[in-house]
């Protein structure tokens, strides 16, 4: 494998590999060149002795060689010299592409023995975890299988359904989906709860009509609902998905108290590529730090799904009837506050749709701009339009790195930028909220950022504005102003501007502990993707200095990287944007009030409510 200096690490190289042709090699010419490099199908650098020389290139059918300009017109021997070198690289590849190989199928060996799970064979072992053991029945009555959904809200490529499906099948017994809707959760309003539900609709008649498995709905505390449903039915196994929030897993441990003994527990990591306790086991510094340990492990986990079986044991009680209309209605008129989202369409075929659609798919039609525009505010088509779909687990990062290296060849570097958005940072967000129980205050900050912030937080601020104020964009900064306008009734701000949006927040507030919490209250309740470790992770960064160093030392941000107004104005048209914003407000204030007019009265009160 090439080694990346850059990263410190080495690049993950493609399973598909093909033998280098000579259109493989080609050395990429500058006026002033640094450093030459050859590239290998995109995904890798291989760094040669510095040459600062000017250049001239040497072009040959179907490739490009570079040569100093002293030998703009090569004699035969500097020829012949080139082309040895180009058979050289060529046969350094092949024995590459050899090697990948053996390795590739040492990890297949690896992954395809004998597991902890009897009959286990379609999902390797280190994606489960085991949170409860189960004592076995005496007899041969063994219950069924209960899926508690929560992250991973799909049919398709879920790694915890098919799990609960194997483990089903082997034990001949039915297996159920079971659902919870909390009354409270982080301050979800209509926006986030009204996408959920209408996607959880599709995914429970996807269930019952394609596979037979019935999709049942719970409202209250989860840590009552599924183990009463548990002994209700008499389960023997309850799987579940995972989340690194305090919450998920306070539920979980607590279940395992309230289940009984023979009721075993699994936890299966669908959200992640790599599951995070086997990604690293320990809580990471940075991106640098993780990368090359994912990269790593990508030719074991980062493989295709098997198809889901369908259950060989039908459930044979009456399925649930679940009255959506009423629920989605009963959300939009309790958080009408922060309405529902007409750009964005709830569903797994909604998801796909944006990956690989022909009329505006993110693969298929803006791909190639990725890694020039994604950080344009002004170029929202830039970015991928994926988040929403995997915060609520309607698609599967899985899915869309295997989709996107397909297109490598096409595109090498707009799909090297997007898996590393798509995979390490994710999954970086993912292990930080994991080992760090305080991924949401200051006490989850390193040590250095602590002390800068502690050492300059009674610095005078120029402004400094209340919570109420900063919610409502009532800033002397009209850029700031258009990013919150943009979050409010948008529902998803540009990512380069919310790392300015958080640091003003630190500018403008009494203290980092404050900044911090009010940042994450916008960013939850308004973002369609809120409440999601990556959100959690960009307001550390941007405040605390999570996965980042200390800069030069300035009043109120002490270490912290600084943003400002001119820095914007030089990398994008800042003026276009607050411009652009402008507009959009308009458009959706003006859909606002249509939609409102439009939500039905409220029926009569029923016992169980859910509340925003």
């Amino acid at each position: 494998m090439v080694g990346d200096r850059t990263h410190g690490g080495f690049k993950y190289m493609r399973l598909n590999y093909s033998l280098l042709s000579m259109d493989d090699l080609g050395f990429y010419r500058k006026k002033k060149e640094k450093k030459k490099c050859f590239r290998i199908n995109g995904q890798g650098k291989y760094g040669l002795k510095s040459c600062t020389r000017q250049q001239s290139t040497c072009k040959d059918s179907n490739h490009e060689l570079t040569a100093p300009s002293s030998l703009a017109f090569p004699s035969l021997p500097f020829q012949r010299a080139l082309m040895l070198r180009c058979y050289a690289l060529a046969f350094f590849r092949f024995c590459m592409s050899v090697a990948s190989s053996l390795r590739l199928l040492h990890c297949s060996s690896m992954a395809s023995k004998p597991s902890t799970f009897d009959g286990l064979q379609t999902i390797q072992p280190g994606r489960i975890r085991v949170l409860k053991e189960g004592m076995k029945p005496s007899g041969r009555n063994v219950g069924p299988v209960i899926y508690w959904m929560f992250r991973d809200q799909r049919l398709r490529d879920n790694w915890a359904l098919i799990h609960a499906v194997d483990q089903a099948n082997k034990s001949n017994v039915p297996v159920a989906v079971a659902f919870n809707l909390f009354d409270q959760f982080l301050g979800a309003k209509a926006r986030q709860l009204g996408f959920m539900l209408r996607g959880l609709c599709q995914l429970q008649r996807n269930l019952e009509e394609t596979f037979g498995i019935p999709f049942f709905l719970f409202q209250g505390e989860a840590v009552e609902t599924i183990p009463d449903f548990v002994r209700e039915c008499g389960a023997s196994l309850l799987v579940t998905d995972f989340s690194p929030l305090r919450e998920a897993r306070k539920w979980k441990e607590e279940m395992c108290k309230r289940m009984g003994d023979s009721v075993a527990m699994h936890e299966v990591d669908a959200h992640n590529v790599v599951p995070v306790w086997v990604a690293s086991s320990k809580l990471e510094y940075g991106a640098r730090t993780i990368r090359s340990k994912i990269h790593k492990l990508l030719p074991e986990y980062l493989v295709d799904f098997p198809a889901l079986q369908s259950p060989t044991r039908k459930w044979v009680s009456t399925n649930q009837v679940i009255d959506w209309e009423d629920l989605v209605a009963d959300v939009l008129r309790k958080g009408a506050e922060v309405p529902e989202l007409e750009w964005c369409v709830s569903g797994e075929d909604a998801a796909l749709e944006v990956l690989l659609g022909s009329k505006n798919g993110f693969l298929t039609t803006r791909l190639k701009n990725y890694a020039t525009d994604r950080n344009n505010p002004l170029k929202p088509r830039g970015l991928s339009g994926l988040s929403p779909y995997l915060h609520f687990g309607q698609i599967s990062a899985q899915r869309c790195a295997l989709e996107a290296q397909t297109f490598r060849k096409l595109h090498p570097l707009p799909v090297d930028a997007f898996l590393e958005e798509l995979i390490v940072r994710r999954e970086l967000a993912d292990n930080y909220c994991f080992y760090q129980p305080q991924y949401d205050t200051l006490e989850g900050a390193w040590q250095w950022a602590r002390n800068t912030l502690a050492e300059h937080a009674a610095d005078k601020r120029e402004h400094v504005y209340t919570k109420e104020q900063l919610e409502k964009a009532k800033t002397a900064d009209p850029l700031w102003n258009a990013s919150q306008m943009e979050m409010v009734h948008h529902g998803k701000m540009h990512g380069f501007m919310r790392m300015y949006w958080a640091k003003k927040i630190l500018e403008w507030t009494s203290g980092p502990a404050e900044a911090l919490s009010v940042a994450i209250y916008l960013n939850d309740k308004y973002e369609i993707d809120g409440r999601d470790p990556n959100g959690y992770v960009g307001c550390m960064w941007s405040i605390c200095g999570v996965h980042d160093q200390g800069w030069q030392e300035r009043l109120v941000f002490g270490k912290i990287r600084y943003m400002n107004y001119a820095g914007c104005k030089r990398k994008f048209d800042v003026n276009g944007y607050i411009a652009y914003v402008k507009e959009l407000v308009g458009e959706t204030k003006k859909r606002k009030v249509e939609s409102l007019a439009s939500i039905p009265a409220a029926k009569e009160p029923r016992n169980s409510k859910l509340e925003p």
